[in-house]
C-alpha cells in the first residue's frame, strides 16, 4: 500500500484554496495508469512522488492534469513538497527541498510556509495582434480595459492580461464555446491602499485544453509569471499577497517575493484526507 494525500494549497481557510492529489511511492506507475488515476480525481492537477533521477533533487514528481502531464505547475510543486516532507521526507539542503520535474530543478523554501523559486519564463513578450485580440474576444473583456498583455508562459502557456482595475478582473465574464485552447490569467493592482485585508492585487486564471473550460482556484504558475512581468515594471511591489478565487467563493492568498532577482511564491499548505492506494 501506498500513501495518498489529498492536500489544500494557497488559503488559510481549510477547503478554500486549490486542491492536489498526491500519490506516494509512484514509481511502478505506467504512464497511462498515471493519466487514469488523473481523470479518476478529476481535479485541475494531479501528482506522483518518484524517486530522483537527478543526485540533487531530494524527490520528482510528475504533474499530470486531466488531458495530459505538465512539465511545472505552482499548487502542485508546494502541495507535493509539503506531502513528501509531512511523509518523512528530509532535504539535502536543510532548509531547502530541491524538487525534479519536467522542467527541471526547482527550489522550495521552507520558513513560515512553503515557497518555490519561479523558473524561468520559456515565452515572453508581445503576443501577436490576432491572437490577443482573440483571447480579449474569448474572455469577453473591455479592450478599454486592457493595460497591456503578454505571453507569460512557464510550462502551462498563460498568456498574461493586465487589466485597469480589481474590478475589471472580478466582472469578466469568460464565453466558454470561444476559449478553445485559451491559458489566460488577468491581474490588477489595488494600488497604494491596500484592502483591508494586506491584499495588493487580484488574480483569476482560465484554461481550457480545447474540449473543457474551467477558472482554477488558485495558480502559483500563473503569479509566479506575472510577478515576473510587472514588478520590474513597477506595476506591482517586490513583496505583496494576491487573492484568487474571489469569484468561485475561494479565499487563494499567494504570497510573492522578489529576493536578489529571484521571485519567490509561497502559501499555505494542509493536508485534508489521507488515505492508501491499492495495489
Amino acid at each position: 500500500m501506498s500513501a495518498v494525500r489529498f492536500v489544500d494549497v494557497f488559503s488559510e481557510v481549510e477547503c478554500r484554496g486549490n486542491a492536489l492529489a498526491v500519490f506516494h511511492d509512484a514509481d511502478d506507475l505506467s504512464d497511462d495508469q498515471m493519466a487514469t488515476i488523473a481523470r479518476w480525481t478529476n481535479l485541475s492537477e494531479t501528482t506522483f512522488l518518484c524517486a530522483p533521477t537527478d543526485p540533487a533533487a531530494d524527490y520528482r514528481v510528475r504533474i499530470w492534469t486531466t488531458g495530459g502531464e505538465l512539465p511545472f505547475a505552482g499548487h502542485p510543486t508546494l502541495g507535493s513538497a509539503h506531502a513528501w516532507l509531512e511523509a518523512g521526507g528530509r532535504a539535502g539542503s536543510g532548509h531547502v527541498v530541491v524538487q525534479e520535474c519536467a522542467a527541471g530543478l526547482v527550489e522550495v523554501r521552507r520558513g513560515e510556509r512553503l515557497a518555490f523559486a519561479a523558473p524561468p519564463l520559456v515565452r515572453s513578450g508581445p503576443v501577436a495582434a490576432a491572437e490577443a485580440e482573440r483571447v480579449i474576444d474569448a474572455l469577453r473583456l473591455d479592450p478599454a480595459d486592457v493595460v497591456d498583455l503578454a505571453w507569460v508562459d512557464n510550462g502551462p502557456g498563460w498568456v498574461g492580461i493586465l487589466l485597469g482595475s480589481p474590478d475589471a478582473v472580478l466582472a469578466a465574464e469568460p464565453d466558454p464555446g470561444r476559449c478553445a485552447g485559451v491559458k489566460a490569467g488577468l491581474v490588477a493592482a489595488y494600488g497604494m491602499g491596500l484592502r483591508r485585508d494586506g491584499v495588493a492585487a487580484e488574480v483569476r486564471a482560465f484554461y481550457s485544453d480545447g474540449r473543457d473550460f474551467a477558472e482554477d482556484p488558485v495558480t502559483g504558475s500563473l503569479n509566479a509569471a506575472l510577478a515576473q512581468w510587472l514588478v520590474p515594471q513597477g506595476h506591482l511591489p517586490p513583496s505583496y499577497v494576491a487573492a484568487q478565487g474571489t469569484v468561485i467563493a475561494r479565499e487563494g492568498r499567494v504570497h510573492v517575493d522578489v529576493v536578489d532577482g529571484t521571485v519567490w511564491v509561497g502559501g499555505a499548505t494542509r493536508t485534508v484526507v489521507t488515505g492508501e492506494r491499492s495495489d
